[in-house]
């Protein structure tokens, strides 16, 4: 596929121009359909904070008549709205005002509940998976079909990388002038118009687009499962991260600690198969933990969570879309004292280099020039898309596939070969992927001389 056929004589040498223009449009071919998708529902994304203000805004300014309930009121109140819950995690509002947002939870099953903050009235309750930003958040990583999703996004999003490097060569000037190189000839019409508008969109946006790709691999199944392997032995012990990389493992993360609070509270003991009445979770440490957190003034939100076990303390965390202001404390329930304080600052340099990552990715780093520059990415990534197939549909010979004509090329040189194995060990669902080809290559498709011919996979010359 990559028109290097190989020759038994002659110099080995790197791919010509054909050979990269080919495998670019393959990568092309697999990963237009991905890259659409994922800048629209990316759009989305990065404006979560507006959006899920405007969603919330019923409930940022209500009436108040007298004095708060307590923090442990308003958690038990939250709790009784959903039978059979405990206490997740208490959100500290962002104004007197202002609805409590309690996160309950059933085992793998959480709920949001809004609570008025003097009468305890239940104001709103949200399957906290259902919510409109988690739904674009798993419809952006996994398509909303689990770990099989995340795998294609992510063997798409590794394809875009060899889409976007093989684009650049085929971009680099040749002593044409600027026109066409950094803007389009505009007046030129017809294919050089759409050639143009592809090339220099295509530069304008490829190094952004290759630090969005490069900082979205941490959250996916397979290279974030591989990432946080090789931390694992290289430190010696399990890792644990700021960030999941599928939903699974977030839902099983959230009914170990579901499991955990109720054990410490004795609610699943049984005899004889019988379950047996206990006690429940008692929540008066929140007032003293909510005086002692709120000082402090953490970027919010700010979370408070109960012991995930017998023996554990408290947390609170700022769970900041902007993540190097995040921090993390562990507290003392009986006296509301901090035990232990980690900020950003404090985290390993892997972690801190994936947090400043997500937070360029999501939009949050530098405010709203972060969103508008990753909004143009988006726009840019939707045109490269658009004139790559009028490009394509305008070339395209009839009853066949339209890939550049494959030419007979010597052996790839060995420094090729090298840099080929170290991106596949680098990103290892587009080195599976490419053995993949490779094998249907060498053994399938000369087997099946029609779909060589619709493919462009024979050579010429």
């Amino acid at each position: 596929m990559a028109g290097a056929t190989m020759s038994g004589t002659g110099a080995r040498r790197w791919p010509g121009y054909n050979a990269i223009w080919r495998w670019h449009f393959y990568a092309g071919l697999l990963c237009i359909p991905f890259v659409l998708w994922l800048a629209t529902t990316g759009s989305i994304y990065l404006f979560r904070p507006q959006i899920e203000a405007l969603i919330d805004r019923p409930y940022t300014h209500l009436a108040m008549t007298g004095p708060r309930a307590s923090s442990a009121e308003q958690a038990a109140a939250a709790v009784r709205a959903v039978p059979g819950s405990v206490l997740h995690r208490y959100q500290l509002p962002d104004a007197p005002d202002a609805a409590v947002q309690i996160v309950v939870g059933a085992g793998r099953d959480e709920t949001r509940v809004y609570v008025h903050p003097q009468t305890l009235a239940i104001l709103k309750t949200v399957d906290e998976d259902q919510r409109l930003m988690r739904l674009v958040f798993r419809l952006h990583g996994e398509l909303l079909i689990g770990d099989a999703g995340s795998y294609m996004v992510e063997l798409a999003a590794s394809w875009a990388i060899v889409m976007i490097l093989t684009g650049l060569f085929l971009w680099w000037p040749r002593g044409t002038g600027l026109g066409g190189v950094l803007y389009p000839r505009l007046g030129a019409g017809g294919r050089r118009f759409w050639r143009d508008l592809h090339g220099v969109t295509g530069f304008w946006v490829s190094f952004f687009a290759l630090f969005l790709l490069l900082s979205g691999l941490p959250w996916a199944k397979s290279w974030g499962g591989y990432l946080k392997a090789i931390r694992s032995v290289a430190e010696g012990h399990p890792v644990r991260q700021d960030w999941t990389t599928s939903h699974a493992q977030e839902l099983a993360a959230r009914a170990a600690a579901d499991a955990g609070t109720r054990a410490m509270a004795g609610e699943h003991a049984e005899h004889q198969g019988m379950a047996m009445a206990h006690p429940a979770v008692s929540y008066v440490p929140l007032d003293r933990l909510v005086a002692g957190v709120r000082p402090l003034r953490l970027a919010g939100p700010v979370l408070i969570a109960p012991p995930a076990g017998i023996g554990q303390p408290w947390t609170a965390k700022s769970d900041a879309a902007n993540r190097p202001l995040r921090t993390d404390l562990t507290l003392d329930g009986a006296t509301g004292a901090v035990l232990t304080r980690t900020d950003f600052a404090q985290r390993r340099l892997i972690d801190r280099l994936v947090g400043y990552g997500v937070a360029v990715h999501e939009g949050q780093l530098f405010g709203w020039a972060n969103q508008l520059l990753g909004l143009l990415t988006a726009i840019g990534l939707v045109l490269l898309s658009v004139s790559s197939v009028v490009l394509w549909w305008r070339r395209r010979p009839e009853g066949v596939l339209g890939a550049p004509v494959a030419r007979a090329r010597p052996a790839l040189a060995a420094s090729f070969v090298a840099l080929l194995v170290a991106l596949g060990l680098f990103l290892p669902l587009f080195g599976a992927s490419l053995i993949v080809v490779l094998l249907l290559d060498r053994f399938a498709l000369p087997r099946l001389p029609r779909a060589q011919r619709w493919l462009g996979i024979r050579a010429t010359g």
